[in-house]
Parts: C-alpha cells; sequence; structure tokens
C-alpha cells in the first residue's frame, strides 16, 4: 500500500507539471511568434514481485510479476507549427511563413534565434539598425547586423518575399539595399533551448544553425513583410487538455485517499 501512495503523489506532481504547462500556452496565447508546449511522461522504475519461475509446483511462468513506481515528466516539447499570419501597419513587422528563425546578437555577443518579427529601427553611430524590442540587433544572411544608409528612410522600406531589403527613393524609385534578412533552420528545432522573450539558443540537441541564404537542402521560408506570425496556440484544445489533467490529478488524489481508508482499516485490525 505504501507503493500506491508514493506513485499516485508522483502522478500528482506530473500532472501539476501539465496544469503548468498548459497555463503557460494560454497566457501567450497573444504572443507573437510563441510555439505551443507540451508535457511529455515516461514511467519510473518497476519492481518485481515475482520473477518468471516462482510458482507453487515449481513451473515456469510466462511472465514476472512486476509493479510500476510511478510517474514523472519526461521533457515539455515546443510544437513548431505554422502559426497564423496577422497583418500589422508597423514598417518593421516581419513573419515568417515556413521553417525559419530570425538571428540576433545578444548583449554578451552570441547569437540567438527567434520566431518574433515585431521589429524596430534604433538608432546608433552608423544609423538606423534593424533591433528586437530589448535593442538586440537583427542579423543578415551574412551574420551582421542590418543598417539602413543615411539617404534611406525607414518608412520607405521596401522587404520582398525572399528577404532582401530595398527602399523607395525620391523619384519612387526602387535602390536596392544588397541586404538579405537572415532565415535560419535546425534539423531538430525541438531541441533548441528555451528562453525568456521568444529567444532560442543552440544546443547538441538541435543542431548547428542551418543558414537558408544559398543553400540548396532547405526549402526556403517566405517572408511576409508588414505581418507577424501569432501564436500557434488552439484555446479550445488547450481547455481539453486541462480538463484531462485536472481528471488525472483527482484520480491521483482518490488514490491516495484510497489507500488512507485501508492503512486506516489495517490500523483498527489490532484494536
Amino acid at each position: 500500500m505504501m507503493r500506491s501512495l508514493w506513485s499516485a503523489a508522483s502522478g500528482m506532481i506530473a500532472q501539476q507539471t501539465n496544469v503548468d504547462s498548459i497555463a503557460n500556452n494560454l497566457a501567450n496565447v497573444n504572443t507573437t511568434g510563441y510555439k505551443n508546449e507540451k508535457a511529455e511522461f515516461k514511467t519510473l522504475l518497476y519492481q518485481t514481485l515475482q520473477t518468471r519461475t516462482t510458482t507453487a509446483n515449481g513451473e515456469q511462468k510466462p511472465i514476472p510479476a512486476q509493479v510500476g513506481l510511478g510517474t514523472r515528466v519526461m521533457a515539455i516539447t515546443s510544437s513548431f507549427e505554422q502559426g497564423p499570419m496577422l497583418a500589422s501597419e508597423s514598417n518593421t513587422a516581419f513573419g515568417i511563413n515556413g521553417k525559419g528563425f530570425f538571428a540576433v546578437r545578444g548583449v554578451d555577443g552570441n547569437t540567438y534565434y527567434t520566431r518574433n518579427g515585431d521589429f524596430k529601427f534604433s538608432i546608433g553611430n552608423d544609423g538606423l539598425m534593424l533591433a528586437t524590442a530589448e535593442g538586440y540587433p537583427v542579423l543578415d544572411s551574412q551574420g551582421q547586423p542590418i543598417i539602413l544608409p543615411e539617404n534611406a528612410n525607414a518608412n520607405s522600406l521596401v522587404v520582398n518575399a525572399d528577404g532582401t531589403f530595398g527602399y523607395q527613393n525620391g523619384t519612387n524609385g526602387y535602390v536596392d539595399l544588397n541586404v538579405t534578412l537572415g532565415l535560419f533552420q535546425f534539423n531538430n528545432p525541438a531541441g533548441l533551448e528555451k528562453m525568456s522573450n521568444g529567444y532560442f539558443n543552440v544546443t547538441e540537441a538541435s543542431g548547428d544553425a542551418i543558414n537558408e541564404a544559398g543553400n540548396q537542402n532547405v526549402v526556403a521560408s517566405e517572408v511576409k513583410h508588414k505581418y507577424l506570425e501569432g501564436s500557434n496556440v488552439q484555446v479550445a484544445d488547450e481547455m481539453v487538455n486541462l480538463i484531462v489533467a485536472q481528471r488525472a490529478y483527482e484520480m491521483n488524489s482518490k488514490a491516495i485517499q484510497a489507500t488512507d481508508d485501508m492503512l486506516g482499516q489495517a490500523n483498527q485490525l489490532k484494536r
């Protein structure tokens, strides 16, 4: 009976983490570029009560008698399915239709990746620089910050579906800046390390970043100018998952209560 107490307790702990993950999804339903997360479980060690050869008359048993010792959260994985494209009035809003990620340079000099394309122009010594809301420089396909020339107006910026930058000059002529927005893919995006503000860091599980520029082995993503990728969280699905997790939590609680009642009855036998 003590095994049932600990097994049910482990189930309650695991379901609490599951509820936390679902609550985080619902909290980020309006977060730009957010990817849905799901808790995955695995069983704990099994305890062998009887081996395959132990019977009353010494005959061979085909299977042993084993009992599990509960469950635990194995991982919380992100689903990188495409989110909806939402129109934006900002001239520095970019949505990705495909598997690519934007690249930004953090304050520590390392490169991080994101699906949030709600960028701004930051005024620096070299001119207008495309940056995130935190001020991190957005990188081009060569790994360099994207800086507009002095004669370019931010409101006249034109970004094509392949990520190439240009602007309209005073005579309404198109001027190519010879700059391409950096887009990168990963063999296993689920292996990326999740960080705050929608950023991801490269790990051994994710593999190195694959530059889409000039790489024929990947399907190039499409850049949607003046669009932002919304969260791929489905509220109806998450509410159903929340109900399932709550019921599972209640069942584990009932198992603890039943075990407590059985222990109470055993304790009454000596009276």
